[in-house]
């Protein structure tokens, strides 16, 4: 549920409008009306990727890409 509250609320409130986010809410703040910034819950950045991670870790079978004489040929009765 979003919340919107103005500069001066937002200092006097600044804890409450924490807890409220850590609730899973998140707060708009606005001046004059209209929105200025967003409190939201805080998200640590995903970890990198390291290219090569998982080398030497997989394999791939040598008969991954046979294809069994059953299979094909119910393939070949759809296409027809």
């Amino acid at each position: 549920m979003t919340h919107t509250v103005n500069v001066h609320e937002a200092k006097t409130h600044l804890s409450r409008l924490l807890a409220e986010v850590e609730a899973g809410g998140d707060v708009v703040i606005g001046r004059a009306g209209r929105p200025i910034a967003r409190l939201v819950p805080f998200r640590s950045a995903p970890r990198r990727r390291s290219p090569g991670a998982w080398k030497g870790k997989g394999w791939i079978a040598d008969d991954f890409d046979d294809l069994p004489d059953e299979v094909a040929a119910s393939l070949e009765a759809d296409l027809t």
